[in-house]
């Protein structure tokens, strides 16, 4: 107070001025604000006018309008008004809690601290380990997820249907006054031009994220906007040969998770390293017992079969499987004995090709020690073919074809009742190897989960309640350890993934994978994990993913030593889009992370795969209802367990159940499991799409040129419909629909969805991502697609309980 004379009176203190944020977001607030600084200034006018010569005496301080944002360097004690809790008596300026007061240790443990708004004239909190920032003060065992890569400020959470705004959004507020908030609450509205918001502390959950006052521009009078609300929120959606936004028609009922540990970086480099010493081996036994090369990809084959019936500890590696001794891999090394018969492409390598078998076979029952009958007439009949060759001048190819196939017929029993006893040792051998790997596998992850405090499974899991839910990837009984250091680069269009450890490795294991195919493994992760928001295990997970693949496929891994058709191949993107607008196709039985086109799949490996969407093997899943593309991989004992599945599945299911079979005419060998396709009472229709008039994409399509990656088929293509009644009246194979299959198929019209797209792609403005809505969020199953089997359950759906994120809502 400044002395001006004896008449001087002390200077009016003007009260605290609302803040910028109360006047942006309440312009009721600031027209009030406006009117009272009318009304100081026209008092102003009439003090000049009546003593002049007083303010002549006066200070050369003069009263101005307030200040918007408060200019003190250190923070007053003002009054924290959270939405929607009651203003401090006094009005917004009033004092209130004291700023300096400390948050409670368990807050400061978990990264919270404390700072002030200059701009807002108030507090707020951030977290340094997370990044996020809130209005309000945080709470302990906050249910809302931070997720730091979709949403980097926390604004893009979706909205309580309980709060007018949401946690997310500045709410309005109102002036504090008891006239307003009775005549707010008494309209019973909800959104953003509801102005009565319940306390913050029966809602401690929906805690008001920081959010700067420009975003207040999308508010109208009120707290609401011109369209009743802020302007929707955009989802990402990832251009490619997928479409991962189409939701899940699959019902399934409720399954125990899965007792294997979760995949851990050292323990799949190990387990890479034993498989791949395990083939050598098997490689090394071919050789020396039999004196033949290995099948060609027969152990890859082995690895499928044995999968089939294996109920040992390992994901990769049989382990406890009954019988031992595998019937494929048998099959096929006796095949190969004493040669590998192969179609010659000339006269005179069929010529060729008769003589070294003749020689083979002699050499065998001479060196194996077999009966005097069986070298009897083995060497009798090869003489007999040296003979004819001999004495025959010009045979044609043909004529040389049928010797062989007659020399055969005549020495094959022979053989293998010679071989059989030394074959059938070598397929128990391997079992025993594998076995033995498994359980070093499993000691050495066991070692690792004690290190990080998890406990191993001691009792069986109780299982969970029976009912219907929407299909949910995988889920683990056990936690997952915490991930090692693992670099990663950016080299052009492609990710270079590297894990060094020296205890399991002498180099570092590489891997790469194409941009493309990185964003669509984070979209898949975004969609199915469940318990890694933040992405920081992402990396770790996508390593032990791409590590269990190159392992299973051994040499094939590497695109510059492999045929396509040796891999999974896919089906083209426009097939499948022609599925599921035809058939309501949205799962795919046989697939990948990979490779796969819906966001809900079969894999062969489903606890490395789950992370990225995966339901587990097709052997173990078992639908209630849905439309299903079925794509297996070329193992007659799988495709036979496949076929026999599905007839199960559509015997036991009165809801509408549809599975459409591809398979690959490969006539050497011919499936035999084909007779019961022919035989089953649900096959609804058949068609052939011919040999190099349709495309596939590579099973290495995610780091191979985009240019190589679709690729004729050199052999045709079986279609089957296999649908209950049900299934038949909803989705069944019309002529149309047929017809409209069969043109997806037509080479080129890849290439045209990929211009479509690109063009699209270019035209459209780009969206910032936002954490999408999970097939598998608790009570809110996604939107149906046309021909979806679940629209008239639709009703039926309700809230998973409380713990199942991964479970979408229960029938």
């Amino acid at each position: 107070m400044n002395e001006v004379g004896l008449n001087s009176k002390p200077e009016t203190m003007l009260p605290a001025a609302p803040s910028a944020w109360d006047q942006l977001t309440n312009p009721a607030l600031a027209e009030q604000q406006h009117q009272q600084h009318q009304q100081q200034q026209h008092a102003h006018q009439q003090n000049l006018t009546q003593s002049p010569q007083q303010l002549q005496a006066s200070s050369p301080t003069t009263i101005s309008a307030p200040l918007l944002t408060p200019t003190k360097t250190t923070p007053p004690d003002v009054a924290h008004t959270p939405s929607g809790a009651a203003p401090a008596a006094g009005g917004p300026g009033a004092l209130g809690t004291n700023f300096h007061e400390e948050l409670s240790p368990e807050l400061t443990q978990q990264g919270w601290r404390k700072f002030w708004s200059k701009r807002e004239g108030r507090p707020y909190y951030w977290n340094k380990l997370t990044g996020e920032s809130l209005w309000e003060p945080p709470s302990l065992n906050r249910g809302q997820q931070f997720d730091p890569l979709t949403d980097p400020l926390g604004i893009c959470s979706p909205s309580h249907p309980m709060m007018g705004g949401g946690p997310n959004g500045p709410l309005s507020h109102h002036p504090h006054n008891n006239s307003s908030s009775s005549s707010s609450s008494s309209t019973g509205s909800t959104g953003y031009g509801n102005n009565s918001h319940p306390s913050p502390h029966s809602h401690h959950n929906n805690t008001l994220k920081r959010r700067a006052s420009e975003d207040a521009q999308h508010m109208g009078p009120g707290g609401g906007g011109t369209g009743g609300g802020p302007p929707p929120l955009k989802k990402y959606v990832l251009p490619g040969p997928w479409d991962l936004e189409v939701p899940t028609n699959v019902l399934i009922y409720e399954r125990l998770p899965t007792s294997f540990p979760q995949p851990y970086p050292e323990v799949e480099a190990f387990r890479g390293s034993l498989t791949l010493r395990l083939a050598k081996t098997y490689e090394d036994l071919c050789n020396k017992r039999e004196s033949i090369a290995p099948p060609k990809d027969s152990f890859q084959r082995w690895l499928m079969e044995r999968r089939i019936i294996d109920q040992g500890v390992d994901p990769l590696l049989p382990s406890q499987c009954t019988p031992e001794i595998s019937t494929q891999m048998y099959r096929e090394i006796l095949r190969d004995i004493p040669i590998k018969i192969v179609k010659p492409k000339f006269t005179g390598d069929a010529r060729k090709q008769l003589s070294r078998y003749c020689d083979a076979a002699k050499k065998i029952v001479e060196r194996r020690g077999a009966s005097e009958e069986s070298k009897k007439i083995v060497k009798w009949n090869a003489d007999e073919a040296y003979e004819w060759l001999r004495r025959t001048v010009g045979a044609s190819y043909e004529d040389f074809q049928d010797r062989l196939t007659h020399l055969q017929r005549q020495c094959e029993p022979h053989i293998i009742a010679t071989v059989r006893v030394s074959v059938e040792q070598l397929c128990t051998k391997l079992h025993h190897l594998s076995a033995q790997h498994a359980r070093n596998i499993r000691d050495r992850h066991g070692q690792i989960l004690k290190e990080n405090g998890i406990a191993e499974l001691t009792a069986p899991l109780q299982p969970p309640v029976t009912r219907k839910v929407w299909c949910y990837p995988v889920q683990f009984a056990l936690p997952s350890p915490r991930m090692p250091q693992i670099d990663y680069s950016n080299d052009r269009d492609h990710m270079v993934i590297k894990y060094t450890n020296a205890a399991v490795m002498a180099a570092p294991d590489t891997h790469v994978v194409n941009i493309s195919h990185l964003q669509k493994l984070e979209q898949l992760y975004r969609y199915n994990c469940f318990d890694d928001k933040k992405f920081d295990f992402f990396i770790g997970r996508a390593y032990c993913m791409l590590k269990r693949y190159a392992t299973f496929l051994g040499n094939n891994a590497n695109p510059n030593q492999q045929e396509p058709e040796l891999t999974q191949s896919a089906l083209p993107a426009v097939v499948f889009e022609c599925l599921h607008q035809h058939f309501g196709v949205t799962f795919e039985c046989f697939a990948s992370p990979l490779n796969c086109y819906f966001r809900q799949y079969c894999s062969a490996f489903g606890d490395t795969d789950s992370f990225f969407g995966s339901r587990g093997s097709f052997l173990d899943f078992k639908p209630v209802s849905g439309s299903f593309q079925v794509n297996p991989p070329y193992c007659e004992e799988l495709i036979d367990a496949s076929l026999q599945h599905i007839d199960r599945l559509l015997t036991d299911s009165v809801e509408p159940l549809s599975f459409i079979v591809f398979l690959q005419e490969w006539k050497d060998p011919a499936l035999k499991c084909l007779s019961k396709i022919e035989d089953s009472s649900y096959k609804r229709k058949q068609v052939v799409v011919m040999a190099m008039e349709h495309e596939y994409r590579h099973g290495l399509q995610h780091c191979i040129p985009k240019s190589e990656v679709n690729y004729k088929s050199i052999v045709g293509t079986m279609v089957v419909w296999m649908q209950n009644a049900a299934g038949y009246a909803r989705w069944a194979p019309t002529e149309t629909r047929v017809d409209a299959l069969l043109e997806a198929f037509r080479p080129g019209r890849e290439r045209d969805r990929d211009k479509i797209s690109t063009a699209a792609t270019t035209n459209t403005t780009t969206t910032v991502p936002v954490q999408p809505s999970c097939s598998a969020s608790a009570g809110s199953p996604d939107a149906i697609p046309t021909g979806s089997n679940s629209a008239n359950n639709s009703n039926e759906i309700s809230a998973a309980g409380h713990g199942k994120p991964s479970t979408p809502g229960t029938v």
